[in-house]
Formats: C-alpha cells, sequence, structure tokens
C-alpha cells in the first residue's frame, strides 16, 4: 500500500475515535467518511474493519477506567470490591436485551436500516430528543448521582434503550446517554455508564464481524486493523477525556444540534449526488 492509503486509515481510526464516545453516531461519520475516502480492500474487508476497529476505542475505556473496573483487591481487604462486582453485574444486566435482539437478527438489521436515508433521519431524530429532554431537564435534579444509587432495574431498562442503537444512525452512547437520563441519572452517571456498557458489546460485535469474515488476513490486512486499532485507542482517550471534561460545565443540547446539521447535510449529499 501506499502513503496515501495509510493515511486513510490513519483517518477511519481518528473518526471512529472522535465519534464511538461522544453522542453523534460513529455509523454515520463513517458512511459519510467511506464515500469520499475509499481503501483499496474488499467490501467484505471493509464492513468487518469498520466494526473490528472498535476495538482499539474498547482498549481506551479499559485503560482509563481499569482500577475503578478491576474487581479485585488485597488480601487485608478481602480480596473483592463489593462496589465493582455489583457495576459489572448491572453492566451484564444491562447489555442482555441489546444481545438477545442484536445477535439473531444483526444481518436483517444491517439488510434494513443500514441505508443513508435511515442513518440521516436517526442523526436528526435524537438531535432533537437531546434538545427537548435536555431543556426539559433544566429545573429537575438528578435522583441517581452514583453507580450504588444505580439499581438492578434500571440498569436493565437502560440497556432497553441502548437496543434503540442497533439501527445506524442512533449512536450507542446517544441511546444510552439518553435512556439513562429520563430514568433520573445525572449525565456524568449516564456517560460513565455507557462507556463501561460499550466494553462487553463492542468487543461482542467486533467478535462476530471476525468470525462472519474468517479469520484468514493478508499480512497488509493485519497491519491495517492494527494500525486503525492504535489510532482509535490513541484518539479514544483524548475524546473520552474531553467528553467528561465538557458536561462538569455543559449539557448535550451541542451534541443535539450537531447531529441535526450532520443529518440534513448526508440527506442533501445523497439526495444531490
Amino acid at each position: 500500500m501506499n502513503i496515501l492509503e495509510w493515511l486513510k486509515v490513519l483517518l477511519l481510526g481518528i473518526v471512529e475515535g472522535l465519534t464511538e464516545w461522544l453522542p453523534i453516531s460513529s455509523t454515520g461519520h463513517m458512511i459519510l467518511v467511506d464515500e469520499f475516502v475509499h481503501l483499496n480492500v474488499s467490501d467484505d474487508f471493509m464492513e468487518m474493519f469498520l466494526v473490528v476497529i472498535q476495538l482499539g476505542a474498547i482498549l481506551a475505556v479499559v485503560v482509563l477506567y481499569f482500577w475503578k473496573l478491576w474487581p479485585f483487591t488485597s488480601p487485608s481487604k478481602g480480596w473483592i470490591k463489593k462496589d465493582t462486582w455489583s457495576l459489572w453485574f448491572k453492566v451484564i444486566v444491562a447489555v442482555l436485551p441489546a444481545a438477545l435482539i442484536g445477535i439473531p437478527f444483526d444481518n436483517q438489521i444491517d439488510a434494513l436500516f443500514y441505508n443513508y436515508q435511515t442513518v440521516a433521519l436517526m442523526l436528526i431524530l435524537y438531535g432533537v430528543l437531546f434538545i427537548i429532554i435536555e431543556n426539559r431537564n433544566r429545573t429537575r435534579t438528578p435522583s441517581i448521582n452514583s453507580f450504588q444509587e444505580l439499581t438492578y432495574p434500571t440498569a436493565i431498562l437502560i440497556g432497553v434503550f441502548q437496543v434503540l442503537s442497533l439501527i445506524p444512525g442512533t449512536s450507542r452512547s446517544g441511546a444510552t446517554i439518553l435512556g439513562a437520563i429520563l430514568l433520573g441519572t445525572s449525565r456524568y452517571v449516564a456517560t460513565e455508564f455507557s462507556f463501561f456498557l460499550a466494553i462487553p458489546v463492542m468487543f461482542g460485535a467486533s467478535l462476530l464481524k471476525l468470525v462472519k469474515f474468517g479469520f484468514h488476513f493478508t499480512g497488509t490486512e493485519i497491519a491495517i486493523l492494527l494500525v486503525g486499532m492504535l489510532t482509535a485507542f490513541v484518539v479514544s482517550i483524548l475524546a473520552i477525556k474531553f467528553l467528561l471534561g465538557y458536561i462538569r460545565k455543559n449539557d448535550f443540547k451541542a451534541f443535539g444540534y450537531y447531529r441535526i446539521v450532520l443529518g440534513i447535510l448526508v440527506l442533501v449529499y445523497f439526495i444531490l449526488s
């Protein structure tokens, strides 16, 4: 591959790392970028690459939150961290709805909804919802301000909202954050819980795509995957730190406006092209 092709891989990794954690739909951005930036690879590899590159983004969460997510401690403290085990059980419970629907219907969902019309409409719809919900919450006080206060029924309901993200353009983080805020969590808890839900969800999605593609790679294909994942990892760390700092003082309405503008641009571009 020439230098231009490697620059394309880097660009895709940057887009993935930025958009996976911000509630603006990584799929919507990837569709746009893919329209202008075509890697010289097979369609099957490209489909797999756009999902498996998420493993780099997952690693960023694991690194940043390792001690918060690591469930073991020293013998003097009893070996296990009860709050951390409780958090993981809540994550597992919240993942189940999306797994029960996403795994058996993965191909059907892609066939029905992976198109620019659906992506654009979901970008706009959830952009409007972010603005409406944040305006509604302006005078409300969150009832859930820590993971200890997050109950299992609430975790399951957040998982139900995550099912909506199976439709391209919705944004996994966007759906879970909106759902969690509606259920009474603070923006910070909603955002961090969305990060943690991504670990099993994105790992599972990547594994499915790898199995579907097969594990027969050329040396160049392996290099493309590694460069894309490494880039997504580095950019994800920056994106996560930015988002957590941003929501300490701001709401999500700016992301809502951005989604609406992007959705309109996607519609206009594909209608006129």
